[in-house]
């Protein structure tokens, strides 16, 4: 296959490119659904070993997560950079993106890799920083050994989202779905024999978890890297081709694209965590009741995501292929599929809040009642919630799949830390609405962005398309293989 004939490239019905993303997102959005299902997992193991390994779990992922969305950047940047290659192919088949699109996976792979040494360098203090943010110091220093193990598979993870991102612009999402989830699996069995000791293993509890992350991490991208190595559409690109060999210009290219990007992802990711500092801060049955909405809320997130990141690829072929028709197209069938499907589990979540309380807490333990009636008053708050963050989140992909990233950075940085945290903090401490206040501030902040993307988006799309030069050569050496 070359990359002129990828299926259903650029459909001329809106039929056609909802069926589109819909083959392309669908495996996206499931394979979201499963990566994420492995925290929930770890969380149900450590939980066994005991309070004090479950609270290091808690406080070592939020370092782990803030270093992850630094890393996001670069990953992310790939979808844009790599459709738009090949979107300029598109019914011109003189042109061949495979030598471009290769230069952009290799620098990504490469700013990752460059990325963990400050990360790493980071996690060595990370007890310090702990303590100095008031956490129990035996706590403290629990999580730091934590991460510490957890920290070698970082680069691999982000290793695996890139080459992901890559696959999804060829149409290729059903195998990268199957290794994510024997990836899970193996990282579930591994918990099982080094947490526990099981097998003859020695019990090793937290440290066991950390372990068992980092090497499901690392045979992930091994698989995911032999995947495209070996498949037939895949290796047309040759991905790792000059893999030690530096592109300035492409590198960059890549840092200008993907340093907003990461800027805007800590932007909304830091939000939720503060305000959970702000619902510690009101009460213990408050904070575990934001934590069981905000799981609920995230786990839907990954629908919207997965269909939101396929949209991105699909406006992006739109973009490079210099089609305003299809790019319009695109943005607007992302957008229903996105919110619709998000509708769907929001009224679920409405109508059912009882029951899906009872999932994350026993009924009949009267010390978990004040928690319930927490969960109950919350989840019908988040379910509002969840639609307003599906569409500001589909209007940030699809910006991001036209390579427009500052705007969309300011955009968020007000919205959320302008107006959402404050009205966390405001509605939260200072009036009657106590710790719905806190839901009501991260709805507030999360409609701004909204509006204000969903302003930008308009006018991007009202400008004409103007299709990238493609770039065709590598940077280090000449390429003597024309596939």
């Amino acid at each position: 296959m070359t990359v002129n004939a990828i299926p259903n490239a650029l459909p001329r019905t809106w039929r056609g490119e909802m069926i589109a993303l819909l083959v392309l997102g669908g495996p996206m959005a499931l394979t979201q659904i499963i990566q994420f299902s492995i925290y929930t997992i770890d969380t149900i193991m450590i939980g066994r070993v005991g309070t004090d390994a479950l609270a290091a779990a808690a406080i070592g992922t939020v370092i782990y997560f803030l270093l992850w969305m630094i890393g996001a950047g670069p990953v992310s940047a790939v979808t844009p950079m790599v459709s738009q290659s090949i979107g300029t192919t598109i019914g011109k088949p003189g042109l061949d993106a495979r030598r471009d699109a290769r230069r952009s996976v290799r620098m990504a792979l490469w700013l990752v890799t460059l990325l963990t040494v400050p990360m790493f360098g980071f996690l060595l203090f990370a007890e310090d920083v702990l303590i100095f943010f008031g956490q129990d110091p035996e706590i403290s220093r629990m999580a730091q050994d934590y991460v510490l193990v957890l920290a070698p598979g970082l680069p691999f993870a982000l290793g695996v989202m890139v080459l992901r991102n890559f696959l999804a612009t060829l149409n290729k999402t059903m195998v990268p779905l199957v290794l994510v989830t024997f990836s899970v699996l193996i990282n579930a069995g591994l918990n099982a024999v080094l947490i526990f000791g099981l097998l003859g293993a020695p019990a090793l509890g937290l440290i066991g978890a950390g372990i068992a992350s980092s090497i499901s991490y690392c045979l992930c991208f091994v698989m995911m890297a032999s995947y495209v190595s070996l498949d037939r559409d895949g290796r047309q690109f040759d991905v790792f081709r000059n893999l030690l060999t530096f592109d300035r210009d492409r590198f960059g290219e890549l840092v200008r694209l993907s340093w907003p990007i990461s800027v805007t992802t800590l932007f909304e990711g830091m939000l939720f965590n503060a305000a959970a500092l702000v619902m510690g801060a009101i009460g213990v049955h408050q904070l575990a009741a934001y934590q069981v909405a905000l799981n609920v809320a995230a786990m839907a997130f990954m629908l919207p995501w997965g269909l939101a990141m396929a949209g991105a690829t699909r406006i992006g072929l739109a973009e490079g292929a210099g089609d305003a028709e299809a790019r319009q197209r695109a943005a607007q069938t992302t957008m229903v599929a996105a919110v619709g499907g998000m509708a769907v589990i929001a009224l679920l979540v409405t109508l059912l809040p009882t029951q899906i309380a009872h999932i994350y807490m026993r009924p009949n333990d009267p010390e978990n009642a004040a928690t319930i009636a927490f969960i109950l008053t919350f989840l019908p708050i988040a379910a509002a919630f969840m639609i307003f963050d599906a569409t500001q989140l589909v209007a940030n992909q699809l910006l991001r799949g036209l390579k427009d990233v500052t705007a969309p950075m300011i955009i968020t940085g007000v919205s959320f830390w302008v107006i959402g945290f404050p009205l966390c903090y405001y509605l939260g401490f200072y009036t009657e609405f106590g710790p719905n206040g806190v839901w009501y501030g991260l709805m507030s902040g999360l409609m701004a962005a909204f509006i204000g993307l969903g302003i930008r988006l308009l006018q991007r799309l009202r400008v004409p398309p103007r299709p990238p030069e493609l770039r065709q050569p590598d940077q280090d050496s000449p390429d003597l293989n024309p596939a």
